[in-house]
């Protein structure tokens, strides 16, 4: 591999070490050529086919890049299938990193329909396909983070954690440390195809996937990585929210200057859900990718401050009488800002439905706020996390 890129580096992070109160390292594969640890299975997987001349492959994003990546660099054609809803970020850098020798095609809401697609196209014109992790030489490339890893620390940490998409990754680490390292799980909940798989006992089709974190969105897992890890107990697997990871996001981008895309988030943001465990051992958590797209900012700070309680949405209901908007603006607190004021509709003769989005400093801001209005007789619903009634409202 060192033939085609460098090793990625391990670092200890001393904020989360000391927040933490353990020996917290991160592995940085946001910092390799593609900016996620895929260019490793496809390099891997890629050269196991001499003489092929053509390459497909279905992705959400990182795996296409390591493919086209791969392509150049072998000067093979790949014929690459995106979900539509994959971030313009890294659809532009497949583009950039394949040139000529790589064609993409969007099709599908959701990364199952494009893998279908993608299969599909292949059985009609040829070629190898490839998959992003269900297949045996991607999942061995992919073992070559732990073994970078080791050789970096001298030794098997404690503890490693893992983000979870098809599992190609996760399994491949897993079974290189074996019992050595104890090895923790982490899943989106929009897309917890491992928890699923773990519970039914075999891999199964989840009925919804949210795709915000795009990188590990994945509907069922791969039954390859499945087999690595059956035997996990569901106890070492972590779900959290996508608001949750979004707070992590930000966080790391501030204080850190660290960019990572939401899957990369994954393992740093589990840490929390681990502490007591972790205390005092060496913790490695694989920051997987840092294919972020900067148009997707305001949406991940509204969902990071909505999770961290610094910002809410709710209907008020107003009197339609001189000064109530002025009653209502003198109860707010001086930290209090109005982000959204939006009258909706008149609900009565003397009263009219507005929506407000409020953004403060700390989140008992609103327990005082929500207090106020009540006293002085100011009617409102909370919509912050009504998720039907937030789609079509905020």
């Amino acid at each position: 591999m060192r033939d085609v890129f460098p090793v990625t580096p391990l670092q200890r992070n001393v904020h989360l070490s000391e927040r933490f109160g353990a020996d917290i390292w991160l592995k940085r594969e946001d910092l390799g050529p593609v900016r996620s640890y895929k260019l490793r299975g496809a390099y891997n997987a890629m050269r196991q086919q001499p003489g092929q001349e053509l390459f497909v492959c279905a992705s959400a994003g990182n795996h296409a890049q390591g493919v086209a990546f791969m392509c150049r660099h072998m000067g093979v054609k790949g014929v690459i299938f995106m979900p539509v809803t994959t971030p313009q970020q890294k659809i532009q850098k497949t583009r950039i990193f394949g040139g000529d020798d790589v064609e993409i095609h969007l099709i599908g809401d959701y990364f199952d329909d494009t893998l279908t697609a993608a299969q599909d196209w292949c059985a009609a014109h040829g070629g190898h396909f490839l998959s992003p992790f269900d297949d045996a030489h991607v999942i061995e490339g992919q073992a070559s983070i732990a073994v970078e890893l080791e050789a970096q620390m001298g030794a098997a940490p404690d503890f490693i954690l893992l983000p979870v998409g098809g599992g190609g990754m996760s399994s491949s680490v897993a079974t290189w440390y074996g019992d050595r390292t104890r090895c923790l799980f982490v899943e989106p909940k929009g897309g917890a195809c491992l928890t699923a798989a773990l519970a039914a006992g075999h891999p199964v089709n989840l009925e919804h996937v949210d795709t915000f974190v795009d990188g590990a969105a994945v509907g069922r897992i791969g039954a390859l990585p499945f087999e690595l890890l059956k035997h996990v107990p569901l106890s070492d697997v972590l779900t959290l929210s996508e608001d949750r990871i979004s707070a992590t996001i930000i966080e790391m981008l501030n204080v850190e200057g660290i960019v990572l895309e939401p899957a990369g988030a994954l393992a740093v943001e589990a840490l929390a859900d681990v502490q007591a465990l972790i205390k005092g051992s060496s913790v490695v958590c694989v920051t997987s990718g840092g294919n972020f797209d900067f148009e997707r900012l305001p949406e991940v700070k509204e969902r990071a401050q909505r999770y961290l309680g610094v910002k809410k949405y709710f209907l008020l209901r107003l009197p339609q009488r001189p000064g109530a908007l002025k009653d209502f603006l003198g109860i707010l607190g001086p930290d209090d800002d109005i982000t959204r004021f939006e009258y909706m509709k008149k609900s009565a003769r003397n009263f009219g439905s507005v929506l407000i989005g409020i953004e403060t400093s700390k989140p008992e801001n609103f327990d005082r706020l929500f207090a106020r209005l009540g006293a002085v007789g100011f009617s409102f619903t909370d919509i912050t996390n009504d998720e039907t009634l937030a789609q079509f409202v905020i």
